[in-house]
């Protein structure tokens, strides 16, 4: 209602007021802003307001054909409802007036509700505008604004509108860097999960079947070598004759000499225990990486929201 009550007398550059029996949606006069494809230009729209106003930004939407914006689509704008993340409490519904006379001349850049008319189809839209008439709020174009009398009072608007637009986008163009640097920290310790598959049953059991195979097969080599190694003594012993052979069993019957008995007391490395090992880690592994690959899509979701 207060600012309801500042806008209430037009000016010559804006003029809003609110439906007289919806408080949250009001119907907007701007014009052109001088020096571009859009003077003489005089464009009317809509402001929707949410009940969290002026906590999180109005929608904004044109009705006059203009060749910057749709006509009948909320505007992407880093004021208006699609980025809420670089609006301000402090700001207005005048702020998002002046908002849209300094972003008319900029490029729309495949922004939601943004067109890229040529200048000639833009001056036309211009001179066609003066005659619109809204069927909402009764409002004629040639009556909305105040005459262009004042080229100190004009002037000072247009420079408000274009400050105003360099401080918005700027303040947009921070957000979205910030944005980049939080996406880039929250994957740089994930870049291996962009290889893994996505985490099926199916792909997990091939994943376990896999470690397991691998873990067997290193379990099978280990043990082929304990084997050859503890079978080198008895080839050496079929080429010993019947003699030597007897000697060779009598002196293994013999105490075990001092270095025999190291020898033996040696621990042997358990090649089952450390094919266990081998699997476990490598199932670890393997159950860390899907919960790393369900974080990172949990974070992509949420910043898609």
């Amino acid at each position: 209602m207060k600012e309801a009550a500042e806008l209430k007398d037009p000016t010559d550059h804006y003029h809003a007021q609110p439906l007289e029996d919806n408080l949250f949606e009001w119907h907007f006069t701007v014009r052109g802003p001088p020096d571009s494809d859009f003077d003489g230009g005089i464009y009317h729209g809509r402001i929707v307001l949410p009940p969290e106003y002026p906590m999180k930004p109005p929608s904004i939407i044109l009705l006059t054909a203009n060749g910057r914006f749709e006509v009948g689509k909320k505007i992407c704008l880093s004021i208006s409802g699609h980025h809420p993340e670089t609006w301000q409490p402090s700001w207005s519904i005048r702020t998002a007036l002046l908002a849209i006379i300094g972003f008319m001349p900029t490029k729309g850049e495949g922004a939601i509700g943004s067109l890229d008319y040529t200048p000639e189809e833009r001056r036309a839209l211009a001179k066609k505008s003066q005659d619109f008439c809204c069927e909402a709020c009764g409002i004629s174009m040639k009556e909305a604004l105040l005459p262009l009398t004042s080229e100190s009072s004009s002037s000072q608007a247009d420079k408000e509108a274009k400050e105003l637009a360099r401080q918005i986008s700027f303040k947009a163009e921070v957000s979205s860097s910030k944005k980049s640097i939080a996406e880039s920290s929250n994957t740089s310790g994930l870049n291996h999960s962009a290889t893994l598959p996505e985490p099926t049953q199916d792909n997990i059991d091939r994943a376990f079947q896999d470690l397991a195979t691998s873990a067997m097969s290193e379990n099978q080599n280990n043990s082929a070598t304990a084997n050859h190694e503890h079978a080198q003594p008895v080839s050496s012993n079929t080429s010993m004759s019947p003699r030597q052979r007897r000697a060779h069993q009598q002196s293994q019957r013999r105490a075990p000499s001092s270095t025999d008995f190291n020898r033996v007391q040696q621990p042997r490395v358990n090649t089952s225990h450390t094919g266990s090992t081998v699997l476990i880690v490598l199932l670890t592994l393997a159950l860390a990486a899907l919960i790393f690959r369900r974080i990172y899509l949990a974070n992509e979701r949420i910043f898609e929201l």
